[in-house]
């Protein structure tokens, strides 16, 4: 055989016919449906077995600023932001803060309900309550169950669904065996790994059975300070948006309601440490000044009572209080400057934590600048303890806050001098005034000088001892006044559901349920390379369609014979309609069958088209002229012992051959006995001679010829024929096969060829491709029964219809 050009049948580019494929895959939407079914009770379950998590979340504004005096003084605060929200995050996320907020609440124990379905907490719903004695070592693991007997007793119990349950429970619960034991509510169970009372909290809910878990506090803060996610709820604003996910609403509420609230106390517990600072120091030298108070206090009295002196100010008066006067200021001047070298030393001696400088203003140093200084460089100390308890110290963050420190410092030392210095000078002129009135004073008499000294001493201590009490006052005040610098904006109350997402996973289901078969019979049909249907089979097949045959559910092939009103039988009369058409001129149309390959059909359809033209009054001869496998005699019942072979070896005439048939004008040559030369005796001229004395006799003869396909002597008998009928059947017919008769039909070696479409199984209620093909007759579509076709094809009522159709009847009517 030559090679085939395969660039003859390139196909040319065609636009989609999105009707066929509509058509084509709407056809199995039982398919989908169920797909689309299973994928909704899939998700169905998976909702049901599956703990949903909601999001809770609340908002928090931090309002915290440096006061201007540091921003003119740091260059580096000048054109940046005024809150650090990175510090406020890491400390929303640490372990202090979340050991904090869970001392709140009580989330040591867990509560489950008795179910089978999926772990449900029951957490403030729970009817009963474990008290845990955590000053005891408890090693109680896994889940225990307490079924609630009566009012007063309950019993201890576990549920091991496997084997590594039944070990841990054995591993907790030990050789002090405490399951299956009945207890009382409020009595201490006891025993070498754990220590707790249950409570009864619910007396209607007796009967219950409830699961609960007592969790570490270590690993509960654990857990909860990695649970919890802080985020700037926008760039450009300071509120941090604090949520969580939690499979209990109200439990992820109480959480984050109490971390912000812990937030909160941790930032006004900061800035109480100031006052309470300066109180400790206030009372510290309150104690001192009250001591020596008392005893100038009784000096001055047994002072008084041994010189009997009654009224020293109505004598002294004047140039007393002047002297007093003055002590009193340059006294004031001491508390500045020991204050000064204090606050001075104390800076010194510190590393970088100045959390605890008492601040000028509350021990009477009105100085503004100094007193802002001092106050801005406690803030951001306060800052670096608050990050150094969530990172280490060589964080780019605490580095950047160790380098404003320093620059404040030194600030606050350069102010510092020149305040020692102003103070010194002007206690200098002070002493100048007090010498002048101290020399007036001593030309007083000896008892006066000496009680005016005791007096002096004695109204200096009771001045100090007096303004302590007032400074102990305002820092009192103070301290009780502070409010956190930051404000809680929305409590969590209500959560969001995150997981399972219900609405997109039903939506995914259908979305699959339809995607998936659908990729699958595209897929399918993709890779699968037989003809499938008629669209198809044109696209591929460059010789005109000249009809379609349904597929047979008969027991027999003789349908047209016998089954004359099957709507096989109607697709022959088509078929039929169609060859007296194009072969009109003729007188005795001779017709030739052939295929690719053998089981396309053509016996079939040569046979029940004899029978077709026999029905119609034409007088048939159907030729068996597949030698080397011989159907037609088995099909039509008749002796194959003579036929076409015998009567080309010469062994038989030509009035031995052609059989009559039971069927009125149907006669039939079998094929005869399989020769060992088929395709040399079929080049002989005895054949020739044959065909036109039967052409003479019959109206029509019908060739059953081999497949052209797989045997060469096809291609000889089409000089015999004049109409040509290649025959391509459903879901069996490769796509390859119908290169060679393409080959054949591009380069004109053949002529008169038409393709029947066999075999077709339709698919809906109506499956049509057809009208009128290429000028030739037409396509008869394969209609199943319905509402249109009524009982026209009553032999077709035998078919029994499946459930999904008769289920689909019933909706329709």
């Amino acid at each position: 055989m030559e090679n085939i050009d395969l660039s003859k049948f390139e196909e040319e580019e065609r636009p989609i016919d999105i009707k066929y494929y509509i058509t084509k895959y709407s056809r199995y939407w039982p398919l989908y449906l169920t797909c689309i079914a299973i994928g909704l009770v899939a998700v169905f379950l998976f909702h049901r077995y599956t703990v949903e998590q909601y999001q809770v979340k609340g908002s928090i504004m931090i309002k915290r600023s440096l006061s201007p005096e540091v921003r003119i003084l740091d260059r580096s605060q000048i054109f940046s932001g005024n809150n650090n929200l990175e510090n406020d995050i890491l400390l929303f996320t640490s372990k202090n803060l979340a050991e904090e907020a869970l001392k709140k609440l009580h989330f040591d124990v867990s509560y489950y309900a008795a179910t089978h379905i999926k772990e449900i907490e029951m957490y403030e719903n729970s009817p009963i309550r474990i008290e845990v004695d955590w000053e005891f070592p408890q090693n109680l693991q896994g889940m225990v169950h307490l079924s609630i007997l009566s009012e007063d007793t309950y019993m201890l119990s576990r549920e091991e669904t496997s084997f590594m349950d039944y070990l841990s429970a054995k591993a907790s619960v030990g050789e002090e065996d405490i399951l299956g034991k009945i207890f009382s509510f409020g009595e201490t169970v006891h025993t070498s790994k754990f220590k707790f009372k249950a409570h009864l909290v619910n007396p209607n809910r007796v009967g219950d059975m409830v699961g609960f878990k007592i969790h570490h506090p270590s690993t509960l803060v654990d857990n909860y300070a990695k649970s919890v996610t802080v985020r700037p709820q926008n760039n450009y604003g300071s509120v941090l948006e604090v949520s969580m996910v939690s499979t209990v609403v109200e439990k992820g509420r109480d959480y984050v309601n109490a971390l912000m609230d812990s937030f909160l106390e941790y930032d006004l517990k900061e800035k109480n440490r100031i006052s309470e600072n300066t109180l400790a120091f206030i009372d510290d030298q309150l104690f001192l000044v009250e001591d020596s108070l008392k005893s100038v206090e009784r000096r001055m009295q047994n002072f008084k009572v041994s010189n009997k002196l009654l009224d020293v100010n109505k004598e002294f008066g004047g140039l007393l209080t002047r002297i007093e006067s003055l002590e009193e200021t340059i006294q004031g001047f001491e508390f500045e400057l020991a204050y000064y070298r204090s606050l001075e030393q104390y800076l010194s001696d510190k590393g970088n934590d100045y959390s605890e400088v008492v601040a000028p203003s509350l021990v009477g140093v009105s100085d503004l600048l100094l007193n802002g200084l001092v106050q801005n460089l406690v803030q951001l100390s306060l800052e670096r303890r608050k990050l150094l308890s969530v990172v280490k110290p060589n964080h780019p963050d605490v580095a950047q806050l160790d380098q404003q420190i320093d620059r404040l410092r030194e600030n606050v030392f350069e102010n510092i001098q020149n305040l020692v210095q102003n103070t010194e000078n002007r206690k200098g002129e002070i002493y100048e005034k007090l010498r002048s009135y101290d020399h007036q004073f001593a030309n007083l008499p000896e008892a006066e000088s000496n009680y005016t000294h005791i007096f002096r001493e004695f109204k200096l201590r009771e001045n100090l001892y007096t303004y302590l009490l007032e400074k102990r006052a305002e820092a009192g005040i103070a301290k009780a006044s502070n409010v956190p610098d930051n404000a809680i904006l929305d409590y969590a109350k209500k959560g969001n559901l995150i997981y399972p997402k219900k609405p997109q996973n039903y939506g995914m289901a259908v979305g699959l349920g339809f995607m998936v078969p659908l990729a699958f019979l595209l897929m399918y049909h993709y890779l699968n390379n037989r003809i499938v249907d008629q669209v198809q089979l044109k696209s591929f097949l460059k010789i005109p369609l000249l009809s379609t045959v349904g597929f047979s559910t008969k027991d027999t092939n003789l349908i047209v014979a016998e089954h004359p009103r099957s709507l096989v039988s109607e697709s022959f009369r088509s078929l039929r309609s169609a060859l007296f058409y194009i072969a009109s001129e003729k007188k005795c149309k001779t017709i030739l069958v052939t295929s690719s390959v053998s089981g396309e059909g053509k016996t079939f359809v040569a046979l029940n088209l004899a029978s077709a033209m026999a029905l119609s009054g034409k007088k048939t001869c159907l030729i068996g002229m597949d030698l080397r496998k011989p159907k037609v005699s088995q099909y039509m019942g008749v002796s194959n012992k003579k036929g076409l072979s015998s009567l080309l070896v010469g062994t038989a005439s030509p009035e031995e051959v052609v059989q009559a048939t039971k069927y009125e004008n149907l006669y039939i040559v079998p094929s005869g006995p399989v020769p060992p030369n088929p395709a040399e005796l079929l080049l002989k001229d005895r054949l020739k001679d044959f065909l036109n004395g039967l052409k003479e006799q019959f109206d029509v003869v019908v060739l059953d010829t081999p497949p052209v396909g797989l045997v060469s002597e096809t291609m000889d008998l089409l000089r015999f024929s004049d109409v040509n009928l290649y025959i391509v059947r459903q879901n069996y017919t490769h796509k390859k096969h119908l290169l060679m008769i393409n080959d054949l039909y591009s380069s004109n070696h053949v002529s008169d060829f038409f393709a029947v479409f066999n075999g077709f199984k339709g698919g809906g209620d109506i499956y049509d491709y057809g009208g009128y093909t290429y000028g030739y007759g037409y396509n008869y579509s394969y209609m199943k029964k319905n509402k249109y076709t009524g009982n026209y094809y009553e032999e077709e009522g035998e078919l029994q219809s499946s459930f999904i159709q008769k289920w689909i009847s019933k909706l329709n009517k």
